[in-house]
Order: C-alpha cells, then sequence, then structure tokens
C-alpha cells in the first residue's frame, strides 16, 4: 500500500498537467454556450408568449371572430391551445367585445376537449390548407393498399426497366402538353415520394374518367427507368377515391 500512494503522490502532477487542457475546454465551452444573451433572450420570448396565451391573441392583435377562426382551424394555435380543437373552442370566445364591454375581462373555467386524431388532423389540414405537415393520407391506407399489390414510390424506384409495376398515390400534378400529341402525364404522391405516370392518348381515350377526375388513383403497368429516369407506363387505372373518405385533395392541372 505505502508503494502504491508514493506512485501515486508521484503520478499526481503529471495527471493534473493532462487534465488542465480538458478542463480549460469544458470551461470555455460552458462560458460560451449559454451566454447571458441566449438566457434573456429565451426569458423573453417564455414571457411573450405566456402573455399571449393569458391575454388568449384576438385582443392584441384586434382580429375578429372570422381571423380568429381560421387561424384555428388551420392548426396555427395549436401551441396556444394544445390542439386544434381545443383551439377552436377557445378562439370562439378570445374575441373581446365591443364598446364598453371591450376591456372585460372573461372569467370561466377551461373546457378540456378530447385531442382529434391524425387521420382527423390531416383530413382538417388539406380542408382548410390544402396540405398537411403531418402523416401523409396515403399512409393511413398503406396496409390496405399493400393487400391490393400497390407498391410504395420507393420501393418503385428500385425497379428494373421493363419490370412489371403497381403504384397507388393522391393525383398532384395532371398535363396534358398540347405539344405531346394526346399523352398525359400524372404526378402520384403517397407517403414516400413521388411516382411519374405516362397515359398513352389510346388509354386515356379508355379510362377518361379516372386520368381526369380520380383523387386517389391506381396505376398497373410498366416500369421504365433509363438514364436515372423513372416513370410508370400506365396499362390500366383504376379510381380508388372512395378509399379517402371525406379528405378533399385537389390536383393542379395544366394544359
Amino acid at each position: 500500500m505505502r508503494g502504491g500512494r508514493i506512485v501515486a503522490i508521484e503520478r499526481a502532477p503529471r495527471i493534473a498537467q493532462e487534465v488542465k487542457p480538458i478542463i480549460s475546454q469544458i470551461r470555455g465551452f460552458a462560458e460560451y454556450g449559454f451566454p447571458e444573451s441566449h438566457s434573456s433572450s429565451f426569458a423573453l420570448l417564455a414571457y411573450a408568449s405566456s402573455w399571449l396565451k393569458c391575454h388568449d391573441l384576438a385582443a392584441r392583435a384586434s382580429l375578429d371572430a372570422g381571423d380568429m377562426n381560421a387561424l384555428a382551424s388551420s392548426n396555427a394555435l395549436e401551441s396556444l391551445a394544445g390542439n386544434r380543437r381545443q383551439a377552436i373552442w377557445q378562439a370562439r370566445s378570445a374575441v373581446p367585445d365591443k364598446g364598453l364591454l371591450r376591456p372585460a375581462e372573461i372569467i370561466e373555467e377551461l373546457v378540456e376537449l378530447e385531442r382529434p386524431t391524425d387521420a382527423e388532423n390531416v383530413s382538417a389540414d388539406y380542408r382548410y390548407v390544402g396540405l398537411t405537415l403531418g402523416r401523409h393520407p396515403v399512409s393511413f391506407l398503406r396496409e390496405r393498399l399493400s393487400k391490393m399489390r400497390f407498391i410504395p414510390s420507393d420501393v418503385l424506384a428500385g425497379f428494373s426497366n421493363g419490370q412489371l409495376a403497381r403504384g397507388c398515390g393522391i393525383v398532384t400534378v395532371r398535363q396534358r402538353p398540347g405539344t405531346a400529341k394526346g399523352v398525359v402525364f400524372i404526378t402520384l404522391e403517397d407517403e414516400a415520394g413521388t411516382v411519374n405516370v405516362i397515359c398513352w392518348p389510346s388509354l386515356v381515350d379508355e379510362f377518361r374518367r379516372e386520368v381526369m377526375g380520380a383523387q386517389l388513383l391506381g396505376v398497373y403497368g410498366i416500369w421504365q427507368c433509363e438514364r436515372n429516369v423513372r416513370h410508370l407506363v400506365a396499362k390500366r387505372l383504376v379510381d380508388l377515391s372512395h378509399l379517402l373518405g371525406e379528405l378533399d385533395t385537389r390536383s393542379r392541372d395544366f394544359h
């Protein structure tokens, strides 16, 4: 033991010298990583957001009932209210009265509403905004589409040229250029990406209703991949829009 203690004492200065740069680095990072300016900015943001929650946004920005309902419906107030359904409820009572009652404070018990499901949020996003930053609508249908042997876009991207393929997605773009001699180009979107579909004139004539009107389109065809250009040449189309339920999607159509 005495020998061990003597060795430890002899090594102490060298160990301290090796540790010193590490301590300096830690101290430097601590001083730089969260300076006073950061803490001050965070405190200001926390105070401002708390003030808005307390004094609910309509009075401060002079918003009317229509403005508040539009913001709540599009889920812009989720961070203030917790979820879209709660925001819509609170927005209805957040608009201040006019005239003498304008400065009056509204005091009432907070009503806790059930949080919307992911599917309900996606449907509302499309209804009020036209798109969603949450789950893609096709992701809810993937199990059913897989049973119908429809392949996700990221898997199709790895198919070989000339391989039989099935794709399905929401129609986001329809193009029928005047120089294409009747060919219609369709872009399908699923939870993994997009698929470009080519519809020859003869197929357009046979499946005109599906080509021009489907929101969710299933395509049976042949995969083509040449020089990193990939697309699905349609041989048969099926309108699967009924699977979207009440979801309202719109495509951009160019002629």
